[in-house]
C-alpha cells in the first residue's frame, strides 16, 4: 500500500467521508467490493448530521485512511466505558478491497481505542446475514458473543430493509 496516512476526521471532511461510505454500503457502487449491505438494506447507511455529531464528541473519534491524498476508508471508535469500546463504520473504497486496508485500520482502530479511551475489549455488531464479513471479523480475532441486539426497522435513518430478518451479532476482541 503507497504511502498510506491515518489521521482524525474534521468537520471539514465531512461530505467527503459521507460520499465514502455510502459508496461502500449502499446502492451499486458498493456491489464493486467484496462486502456491502446494498442487498439487504436500501436508502441511506448514514447522513453529515450525523458525522458531525460524531465528531463534536469527546468519546468518539473517526479516524481516516488517505492514500496518496485521496480517502480510502475510515473507522469510528467509541468509547462505551468500563474498558469497553465500540468499532463502527469500518469503510474501505470498493474499487480498493481485498487490498489489507481494512486490516489496517482495525488495528489502527485498537490501538486507539486503549491509548485514548482506556479499553481492553472492542466490540461491533454485524448484521446477522452478512456471513462472510462476521468470519473475516472472526479470522481478525473477534469472537461471537452469542448476543444479539435488534435492527431499527423502522428507522430510515439507517436504511430501507429489504427483509424485516434483519438482526444484529456482537463480536467482542480483548485489546
Amino acid at each position: 500500500m503507497s504511502e498510506l496516512s491515518l489521521r482524525p476526521a474534521a468537520p471539514d471532511d465531512v461530505p467527503a467521508l459521507h460520499r465514502l461510505i455510502e459508496s461502500a454500503y449502499r446502492g451499486d457502487s458498493a456491489k464493486a467490493g467484496w462486502t456491502h449491505e446494498a442487498d439487504l438494506l436500501g436508502g441511506q447507511r448514514t447522513d453529515e448530521v450525523e458525522l458531525r455529531d460524531i465528531l463534536a464528541d469527546a468519546s468518539r473519534v473517526i479516524l481516516l485512511a488517505e492514500v496518496e491524498g485521496g480517502l480510502t476508508g475510515c473507522v469510528q471508535v467509541a468509547d462505551q466505558g468500563e474498558g469497553l469500546a465500540y468499532l463502527g463504520l469500518l469503510t474501505v473504497d470498493p474499487a480498493r478491497q481485498a487490498g489489507g486496508l481494512g486490516r489496517v485500520l482495525i488495528e489502527a482502530a485498537e490501538a486507539q481505542a486503549v491509548a485514548r479511551f482506556g479499553a481492553t475489549r472492542m466490540e461491533m455488531t454485524v448484521i446477522r446475514q452478512r456471513g462472510e464479513l462476521i468470519a473475516w471479523y472472526e479470522r481478525r480475532g473477534y469472537r461471537l458473543t452469542g448476543e444479539t441486539r435488534p435492527f431499527p426497522l423502522d428507522d430510515e435513518r439507517f436504511g430501507l430493509p429489504q427483509t424485516r430478518e434483519l438482526e444484529f451479532v456482537v463480536l467482542e476482541k480483548t485489546l
